[in-house]
């Protein structure tokens, strides 16, 4: 119970808030959308990201319900609140979490003046959160098997991970010509905490005699497995110490390694039309730091009066029974996280070509731009038992030469009307952005099923001519 406590104190402490950046993702006024496209048709002669504020994002989605399901002041019992969230719920809703804390990042042309080639680099910290809703489990241990005779509740029901890292990374990106740009990303992660419950199985069934309706048959199937990493030592009872502060620091100096790559693509079918690809952190992690695998496996049956195992008057063979049919072994064995990746991919239409007031020809070169935009992006993420996808229509408007913004429309997982706004402008050198998807729920966050941000600052500088 320990370990299941501490893990939901840290999906709770380090950021409650799908990984989909579908207003970022081709937002190339802003130098981060290299992170979700390290091929896009991003120029600068170098920047840098202001430290710690140069990118923050959260996105959290629920696809069966939300905070205001649970805890609205509406004089409903918070127990029957539970009841009713996972009566409307099926073990294919999911929860799913991510944040991202830029430390810092940059990035600088390298070959000359007369170069397109391009370097970028930086340090972030993310947390992940995806879990399926556990609806048997929940059932049972709400209700209890009085109302569930003859019921089997599936014990494979139970599927989680959760992980905080931090990952180094470097990449290069290279405009061959005026139709085709091409990037890549190598990247380091450093895994702080890992807890991963995927691959689970069995059941609880009780049946009742035909003969006496006081007699029972309980069988108990389980096969059940909890991987932790860098984890069990706050589990220990002698522990004093501070638990987000040694995770930080597991984190960004000792955690488990793995490796991981970017790739992607832009390319202009015509001057005003565009085809973008990108596959994200296609990577794994060993995760081989403060390791402990526990695991409940075995068979458990039952005949007689139906068992009650938690009153005080319970015979101790049945709990003897129990425990040497399904025994909880701890192993420390390494094992391996694959990270979610995910794919990007859009087609772009731009119309309305125009030039800034004070361009002139007297060097014989104009540097026209489109005004407009139109397109979609499809989004799709690896994920337990099955991936999540999202299509997005956008428009992107560019203001004035240095101001643009961009809408999105997004048909997802968790919410059929999620609209986002995004608005990006630099004066001088410093280029600032602010992103929000669901704007139509941030009157009532409560009531949101998915809400999402991306706020930072940046400085960038070009050559005087660009």
């Amino acid at each position: 119970m320990k370990k299941i406590y501490l893990i939901i104190c840290l999906i709770f402490q380090l950021s409650c808030f799908s990984q989909n950046k579908e207003i970022l993702y081709n937002f190339t006024s802003i130098p981060q959308s290299l992170m979700v496209n390290p091929g896009a048709d991003v120029s600068y002669k170098y920047y840098f990201g202001f430290p710690v504020l140069s990118g923050i994002s959260a996105n959290l989605g629920s696809s069966s319900f939300t905070a205001y399901d649970l805890f609205a002041n509406n004089g409903v019992d918070f127990n029957q609140k539970v009841r009713n969230v996972v009566n409307q719920s099926t073990n294919r809703d999911k929860v799913v979490t991510n944040q991202q804390l830029e430390v810092f990042s940059g990035g600088f042309r390298i070959g000359g003046r007369e170069s397109k080639s391009y370097i970028s680099f930086g340090l972030y910290q993310e947390f992940d959160f995806f879990m399926f809703v556990p609806k048997d489990l929940a059932i049972l241990a709400l209700d209890g098997n009085i109302n569930y005779i003859g019921k089997s509740f599936n014990l494979g029901d139970l599927s989680m991970k959760a992980e905080v890292l931090s990952v180094w990374h470097v990449g290069f990106h290279k405009k061959v010509n005026e139709k085709f740009v091409y990037g890549g990303r190598a990247k380091i992660y450093s895994s702080g905490a890992n807890a991963t419950s995927t691959k689970n199985s069995g059941y609880i069934y009780t049946g009742q005699s035909s003969t006496d309706p006081n007699l029972y048959n309980q069988i108990i199937s389980s096969d059940l497995e909890l991987k932790t990493s860098g984890l069990s030592k706050f589990t220990k009872d002698e522990y004093e110490g501070n638990v987000v502060k040694d995770i930080a620091n597991n984190t960004f100096l000792s955690g488990s390694l793995g490796l991981g790559v970017d790739a992607g693509f832009t390319y202009y079918i015509k001057d005003n039309l565009q085809l973008t690809a990108s596959i994200i952190d296609l990577g794994f992690i060993k995760q081989s730091k403060d390791i402990e695998t526990l695991t409940y496996k075995g068979t458990y049956k039952y005949d007689g009066v139906n068992p009650d195992f938690t009153g005080n008057d319970a015979p101790e063979d049945i709990f003897d029974e129990f425990d040497k049919a399904i025994p909880r072994d701890t192993l420390y064995n390494k094992y391996t996280t694959w990270r979610p990746t995910k794919f990007y991919s859009s087609i772009q239409y731009s119309f309305g070509e125009a030039r800034p007031d004070d361009e002139c020809n007297c060097r014989g070169k104009i540097n026209t731009y489109y005004k407009n935009a139109v397109g979609a992006q499809l989004f799709a993420m690896s994920a337990p038992r099955e991936p999540l996808f999202a299509l997005t229509a956008f428009y992107k408007r560019s203001i004035f030469r240095k101001l643009e913004a961009k809408a999105t429309y997004t048909f997802d997982t968790f919410s059929n009307k999620n609209i986002g706004l995004g608005l990006a402008g630099t004066v001088g050198a410093v280029n600032i952005y602010a992103l929000f998807g669901n704007v139509l729920e941030y009157k009532d966050l409560s009531k949101a099923s998915s809400a999402t941000f991306q706020l930072g600052i940046n400085f960038v500088f070009q050559d005087r001519d660009d």
